[in-house]
Parts: structure tokens; sequence; C-alpha cells
């Protein structure tokens, strides 16, 4: 069995000789992410010397992963940047020369994002017809005409009618079926391959969204999500590269990998193991056996500090918060976690010998002609593959090979993560010769895939705001502890003022503007650094 032992400050520290007068504060960033590794960069670029960084797994990166396969780089999470004017990964990427061998074709404007707007995507149905050009076309810009219509609710304060249930799926389905079936120059057949297309359109919208479905995101806060302004851009050489700018500034010795945390014992909380070990330890200084916050590390070792900056992803604190935290979050906190959404989007790549597909397919897009009047968009656990809504074309083959990138959302995806390479690879090879038609396409000589659903250091893929939450509950969230009005009084075991920002929370999920993005995990990694720098700004002058 492990012993527990409390970290005492390092007196040798070389970064530490100009700010020494008073003590420097010891600030721990749990998680090495995109908002953790921010968070970390501004405070040690301030003038901070007492930073750790804590990370469970055994790598940097968080939700971008990047797999380099022969000459290819394939992300298995973030994918794109999105918007260019004023977004901080964008100028990252662009000012370290990342994109200089991004294609024209790779830097698309389109509102949902393909790896080349060349092209055009086929929509094939389950009988092996392709629907004709001009049919999808008029959907198209019938269903973005009903997004549209989404984004006024928030943006204008338009009412929200109890048909739609405040939901983004009933209200789409409703009003494209109904304008579908009101048109005059239609025929039933074409009706009814529009009507079949509505939910492949909203499984596409699910997996950008990163709920089960869109039924459960709120209709009355959908537009609040806020785009840049300007192109999404792939990083050709991988999204990591972003990651290692970013870390690039971080002496080796602040970032500890493979430390999960199991606890984080604030507002002076100290369980009697840590007391039991200070009252025996003559070599702890003074002021840890004092620390309003400690936290308890899986491998026993105790890390006292002043505060903890926590980019865990929304997906950990729903499974964990009762647990990791001690005392508990305030109620209000614990609402919002509960109340806000997360699920999880998945990549299924595909690689190929030779193409199956014409140089000028983009996208394959899955649509099941039985689906005409279906509510629901989920399925039977052996019926897993029907919520894969697409496969996109990797583009450049001259880069990437011959690869398909299809996407999953929700439960099934879940169910996805649990099968082994074999059965998904057959499964969606059976799936693209049902809907190309084509009996003859081979098996993909190499499969990769993503399971962030199941990886419980992520538990999801990013954050939505689900029916019943608001913005409101991502300030909540984001929020830092204990609150102002707390902090002003003592705790009942010390005569000592509580110390404010204990724990501060950050990640994508914590942006109300710009969550699910990495510009929203970047930001929120820079705020609460900045938090932290206004704090302590006579400290490092």
């Amino acid at each position: 069995m492990q012993s527990c032992e409390i970290s005492a400050d390092s007196t040798d520290d070389p970064l530490s000789s100009g700010l020494r007068r008073k003590r420097q504060p010891r600030i721990v960033v749990i998680g090495a992410g995109l908002a953790g590794l921010s968070a970390a960069k501004a405070l040690l670029e301030s003038g901070f010397t007492d930073v750790t960084v804590l990370e469970a797994t055994d790598r940097i990166g968080g939700r971008v992963q990047s797999v380099k396969l022969g000459h290819a780089t394939f992300e298995l999470g973030a994918t794109w940047i999105h918007g260019s004017h004023g977004n901080p990964v964008y100028h990252l990427a662009e000012d370290n020369g990342l994109l200089e061998e991004t294609t024209d074709s790779e830097r698309s404007v389109g509102r949902i994002s393909l790896y080349s707007k060349n092209g055009v995507a086929y929509h094939l149905t389950n009988s092996g017809q392709r629907i004709p050009k001009d049919v999808v076309e008029e959907f198209s810009d019938l269903y973005n005409e009903v997004y549209n219509l989404t984004q006024e609710f928030f943006q204008r304060g338009k009412p929200v009618n109890a048909e739609s249930q405040n939901s983004v799926g009933v209200f789409t389905r409703d009003v494209v079926r109904k304008r579908v079936k009101a048109d005059p120059d239609d025929t039933e057949a074409v009706k009814r391959l529009k009507l079949a297309m509505i939910q492949q359109y909203l499984k596409v919208e699910s997996c950008e969204s990163s709920s089960h479905s869109m039924d459960e995101v709120s209709l009355s806060e959908f537009g609040e999500w806020t785009e840049i302004p300007g192109a999404h851009h792939v990083i050709p050489c991988g999204f990591i590269k972003i990651v290692e700018i970013l870390a690039r500034s971080i002496p080796k010795s602040v970032i500890q990998l493979r430390k999960p945390v199991k606890c984080i014992h604030w507002n002076q909380s100290v369980s009697k193991e840590i007391e039991r070990v200070a009252d025996h330890n003559s070599d702890l200084p003074e002021e840890n056996k004092s620390s309003d916050v400690f936290v308890e590390c899986e491998d026993c070792e105790f890390i006292p500090a002043d505060h903890v900056i926590v980019t865990v992803s929304l997906g950990v604190l729903k499974k964990r918060h009762e647990s990791l935290f001690h005392p508990r979050l305030p109620e209000d906190k614990v609402m919002a976690i509960e109340k806000l959404g997360i699920n999880t989007t998945d990549k299924i790549f595909l690689e190929f010998e030779e193409p199956f597909w014409s140089s000028e397919c983009n996208s394959i897009q899955f649509v099941w002609e039985d689906e005409a009047e279906s509510e629901s968009l989920t399925y039977p656990e052996e019926l897993w593959y029907k919520k894969i809504c697409s496969f996109d074309v990797l583009y450049p083959p001259e880069r990437y090979g011959h690869v398909l990138s299809g996407w999953i959302c929700g439960e099934e995806a879940l169910i996805m993560e649990k099968c082994d390479d074999e059965t998904v690879a057959e499964t969606c090879t059976e799936m693209l010769r049902k809907f190309t038609g084509n009996p003859n396409i081979p098996k993909p000589r190499r499969i990769l895939r993503s399971s962030w659903g199941s990886n419980p250091h992520f538990r999801g893929s990013y954050s939505y705001t689900q029916v019943g939450s608001s913005g409101a509950d991502v300030e909540k969230l984001a929020k830092p502890l204990p609150y102002a009005e707390s902090s002003k009084t003592c705790c009942a075991a010390s005569s000592r003022p509580l110390q404010p920002m204990q724990v501060m929370f950050s990640g994508e999920a914590t942006h109300r503007k710009y969550y699910s993005t990495t510009h929203g995990a970047v930001l929120s990694g820079q705020r609460e650094a900045a938090r932290l720098i206004e704090m302590y700004q006579d400290l490092l002058q």
C-alpha cells in the first residue's frame, strides 16, 4: 500500500529568484489540454513561478489527438480551426507557419465543414440510389432556411411555442416536414425522399453538436453559440502542433503526466490523513500545513495549493463531481453541471487500396428511406450503424491516401466503441456496398477510430446547451469557488479568512459563446489566468 505524502515547496527553482519577497502563490492546473496549457503558459509568462500541471493520461493535448500513420496525420479529436478573425488558435497556426500547406479547398466557409469544399456530396439511399442533385439542393436550401430560424429565438428573443418542446430537433423536423408536404411542385416520390433527408441532416447536426439527438438541444439557447468570421482551416501537419506550441514555453518539470487526481480538498477542508501526516512531518513548511486547498492524487500524494484551475471535461464533472470535490460543490454549480449537455461524436477512418468513389465525390451521405416519418433517432443496439450519418473523403489524396472519415454520435457511438475493429470495418463496408449499390467494394486495408465516450478521462467529445439549460448555467460552471460573498467570512475550523478563487474552472464548456470549440478552450484558460494575474498584480510588478 502506498503511503500518503504531502509535497513541500521546492527551494531551488531557478525561476523563483526574482519574485520571492513575498511567497509566490502555488497554482495547480488539472489537465494538460488546450485550456490547461493556455492557463499555465499565461501564468508563467506573467511571472508566476510555482505552477504545476497535472495530467491523468500519458500525453498532453486532451481532446486534441493527432495520429501519424505513414506520411499522413489523422485527427481523432479536434480537426478544424473554426473561423479566423480574432481566433487565437488561427493566429497561433498562422504565426507559426502551420497553414502553409493548407490548400484552398481546405479553407471551407461552409457551415458544415468537410475536408474539402471541392466536389459534390453524394446523398445515397439504402436502396442503392443517388438522390438527384437538384433535389438535394432544393432540400438543402429549405433546411438551411429553417436552421436560420432556429438562431432567431435567442438572437431576436422570439418566444418558443409549446409544440416545439424548446427543442431544435422537434422544431426543425416539424417545420421542414410541413413545408415539404405543402410543396405543390414535388411528386410524392420526391417528397418522400426529402422527408427521409430530414433525419440524415439532423444526424449530421447531432454530430456537429455532439448531442445524442438534436431533440436534446435547446431551441431558445441555440443561437447564443457564436461563429467567428472567416474560413474553417485544416492543419495538414496535425492539430497537435497547436498543443506543442502552447507547451513550448512551459518547462517540462511543470507538467506531470500519468498523474490522475482523486479529490480536491478546498475551503480549508483538510482530511484527517493530511493532518496526521502534517503533524509528524517536521520538514514540512508551516505554510503548507495551513493551505486552503490540497489536491489529492490517485498515487496518494497530496499537493498543497492556493489556487487550482480545473480543466476536466463536462463529462468528467458529470460523472465525478460528488467525489472530486470536498466539500461538495454548491448546489447551483451542481445544477449547472447536470443541466448542460455533453455527448460523444466519434470518427471512423477507413483506408482503401483504391478509391471506389468518383473524383468529384467529397462525401457519402446515408439517407434511410424508411425514416421519412421517424420521430426518434435512437436505435436498438444491433442497429447502431444506422446512426452513421456520412463518410467524408479526405482530401488531397496525395497527402492522405484513399481514406474515408465516418461520423457517428450519441449512444450509438458508445456501442460502436465496444465493438472490435473487425466488426466495425465489416459493418461499414456492408453499409457502403448497400448505399452505393456496389457489392464489390473491398474491405478497408486499415481502420482507425476514436473512443471519446468510453474514455474515463473525457466521457464525451464536447458540450452543448441541453433543453432546460442556458448560457447562465455556463457562467455558473465557470464561476470560481468560494463565491465572493462567502470568501469574506472565516472558515469555521480556522480563524483565517478564506482565500478567494481557490477552485477555478476552465475548458470549452465554460465559455458561454464559444463552447465546443478549441478557441473556446484556449480563451477559457487565458480567462482564468487573467483573474489570478489581476489578483496578484502587485506581487508580479
